[in-house]
């Protein structure tokens, strides 16, 4: 019971809630990425506790690592931390395995690639924490490691003075034993390094440019002299071939890529260079590369000396993400609900297809489900976890059904067929096949109306969806709660009285009396009364808005306005009297809410003086009238967006309140929010809009 009332306080406002002295828990709400939900759906699948990881502060990939540790029965808590990173949640659950500890390391401050190089040296036994200090980077513990690996004196390199690649310089140095002292000075940069020991592995003397003074250009330029020099000189032939001594040298790079997908090797240019699939081969294995290795191209690139170039050689499997589900629908979603244009630039009420009808049973949609994705493989062995597809929701709407199958969509009523901002609306429809007239009698439908003639006089349809008359309405009555199209037009002598709750079209209206939420659309309007909290859309280069009057929220776009006769037609735009009377309407509307809303939280506090002595019943009462505030609150909040759309709809389309893309004439009177302008003469292009509580003109 207790819940149940801080439930229903959490919807009151806070500075009630701060006065009465009670502390609301904070109700979570969390909101995950397709790729999070997938890593909690898997963990649901495998029977894990997803509890540990489903929290909206871990991404996908740190989600991912603590799923395979609690698979794995790993003690996952030791690294189930948003500080975490991917990687070096990855480093810790990898060190499981091995009962290898990196707690001390990660106390020190080292994560991601650091963490997996020393996890490295630690499974190899190698005693890293000799030489390694806080400050170093993953490159240089990376050299140390290798150098270890290969049993050299790390000690003559192993310190933060060094950089990488002064390191790997070093390291390459001291595996060809040369006397790496001549150029382990720290002021060298690893290009200057580079060339002394080139030189040192050519037999040179290279006290002549290993100097701080020479940059690597003229130690490179040195070094060659040198090495021309030697061999042209007469004792050269009792001495080993430079290119013996160079032929020791195997330089090559393998680089990982796409999160351990893809594995490039480099060899560069350099004299000598003797890089065998073998060197290649055992740096793969010495890496722990072991699937997808292109024996092939390593052989290709050693045999053709495909040098200074980036090649691809070796290649995990990608994993494949399912297929999404998806809708397979047997009826058209597509109909153009846009009039095509007709030469003139005006529109073709008369030929479009507004609707498709549907019979009762009918196979509408049918639902495929997602598909699982398949895992693939990186080239170290690691199971690369694939997305299984999406599952879409179900359809919404009203007007049809799921089958028991739980795929199949059939329409429960025989009617028009539309699908609406992502709706299915299926709705009951009379067909008329027979022109209206008084003798017909009045016409009043649950639903749509489509005459497929003509409404004549003393014609009388009501319908609480759409009206669609194939042809010509004269003097009669229609009154609809959606939209009503006559494709022909409609003409009459001021007796034709049009109500619609969205959108009224048609190819002309002459002395008709039109009320409508949405915009009325025409190729011409003569002598008509027009109240609309739309805007009034008058199409093509013959198009005119003549005579009448015109009341229109969000304002007027014709082709031509008024004619040389100077016949009166008046324009009432954005704030006026609809405008008001709508605006009344709703605040009517927000006064009876909040005097509901008062008497059931009146009723509230009454209750809770007076419950039941039954728990169970207290909690299921409290729970409904609860439910009820809630529903109030929601209406409510509602009907302020309503109200602030309203507000905000004259403004938004101040910017051309009216719109006249041929000529205006005199005759005709603007009125903006109350602001009157009588047009003195004709003009053509021209926007009419406020400025400075004026009405002007701009040009178009």
């Amino acid at each position: 019971m207790g819940n149940l009332y801080s439930e229903h306080r959490q919807q009151q406002d806070s500075k009630n809630t701060a006065n009465s002295g009670l502390h609301l828990p904070m109700i979570e709400n969390q909101k995950f990425s397709d790729e999070q939900s997938q890593e909690i759906r898997l963990g649901t699948e495998e029977g894990l506790n997803v509890s540990l990881y489903a929290k909206a502060e871990f991404n996908w990939l740190q989600m991912e690592q603590i799923r395979m540790g609690l698979k794995d029965k790993v003690d996952v808590s030791t690294y189930a931390d948003p500080a975490y990173s991917y990687d070096t949640m990855k480093q810790i659950r990898l060190a499981f395995y091995s009962s290898t500890d990196l707690s001390p390391y990660l106390n020190r401050g080292f994560a991601d690639d650091e963490l997996e190089q020393i996890r490295l040296a630690l499974e190899d036994g190698l005693p890293i924490d000799r030489w390694i200090t806080d400050d170093m980077y993953a490159q240089q513990i990376h050299e140390i490691r290798i150098g270890m690996y290969e049993d050299l004196n790390v000690a003559i390199y192993a310190d933060v003075k060094y950089n990488w690649m002064q390191m790997q310089e070093i390291r390459l140095g001291l595996e060809k034993k040369l006397t790496v002292s001549d150029y382990a000075n720290p002021l060298f940069n690893h290009w200057q390094m580079k060339e002394i020991r080139l030189g040192l592995e050519a037999g040179l003397d290279v006290f002549s440019y290993a100097k701080l003074i020479y940059t690597s250009s003229d130690m490179e330029e040195m070094r060659l002299n040198l090495s021309a020099r030697k061999d042209s000189s007469p004792s050269s032939s009792n001495a080993p071939k430079p290119n013996a001594a160079y032929a020791r040298a195997k330089e090559f790079s393998i680089l990982i890529e796409d999160n351990g997908n893809k594995a490039y090797a480099f060899i560069p240019w350099v004299p000598g260079n003797a890089v065998t699939k073998e060197d290649i081969l055992d740096d793969l294995a010495l890496r722990g590369i072991v699937l997808g290795i292109k024996h092939d191209v390593i052989s290709e690139m050693i045999t053709k000396r495909r040098m200074n170039e980036k090649i691809l050689i070796a290649e995990g499997t990608p994993a494949k993400a399912g297929k999404d589900g998806w809708y397979e629908f047997f009826v058209r979603l597509d109909l153009p609900r846009i009039p095509a244009p007709l030469p003139d630039g005006g529109v073709d009420y008369v030929n479009i297809e507004a609707f498709e009808m549907v019979e009762e049973g009918e196979k509408i949609a049918v639902y495929h489900r997602a598909e699982k994705g398949t895992d693939g493989k990186n080239v170290f062995g690691e199971v690369i976890h694939a997305n299984n597809g999406l599952e879409k929701n179900p359809l919404k709407g009203v007007g049809f059904a799921l089958a028991s199958d739980g795929v199949t969509y059939f329409s429960k009523i025989s009617g028009k067929f539309e699908f609406i901002n992502g709706r299915i609306v299926i709705t009951n429809m009379i067909v008329v096949c027979e022109d209206v007239t008084a003798v017909t009698g009045k016409l009043e439908v649950d639903g749509s109306v489509h005459v497929i003639g003509s409404i004549h006089s003393g014609g009388y349809i009501k319908a609480s969806g759409d009206i669609i008359v194939e042809y010509n309405v004269e003097t009669a009555k229609l009154i609809a709660g959606g939209n009503v199209m006559i494709k022909k037009g409609s003409c009459s002598k001021r007796d034709c009285f049009i109500e619609a709750g969205g959108e009224v079209s048609g190819s002309f209206f002459e002395a008709a009396n039109i009320t409508a939420g949405g915009n009325v659309k025409a190729n011409y309007i003569m002598n008509s009364n027009i109240r609309t909290m739309g805007r009034v859309i008058v199409s093509g280069s013959k198009g005119i808005l003549l005579g009448g009057s015109i009341c229109a929220v969000k304002g007027v776009d014709t082709y031509n306005l008024g004619n040389s006769s100077h016949i009166k037609t008046l324009l009432d735009i954005g704030r006026n009297e609809l405008y008001e009377q709508e605006q009344i309407k709703l605040n009517d509307r927000r006064e009876i809410i909040l005097n509901a809303i008062s008497a059931l939280e009146e009723g509230w506090n009454k209750m809770l003086k007076h419950l039941p002595a039954k728990k169970e019943l207290a909690e299921e009462t409290l729970k409904k009238l609860n439910a009820t505030i809630v529903a109030k609150d929601r209406e409510l909040a509602n009907l302020d967006a309503e109200i602030s759309k309203l507000a905000n709809m004259t403004d938004q389309d101040m910017k051309a309140p009216v719109c006249v893309r041929g000529n205006a004439y005199p005759g005709s009177v603007i009125i903006i929010n109350s602001i009157k302008y009588m047009l003195p003469s004709d003009v053509n292009r021209i926007i009419f809009k406020l400025r400075n509580k004026t009405v002007v003109m701009v040009k178009l």
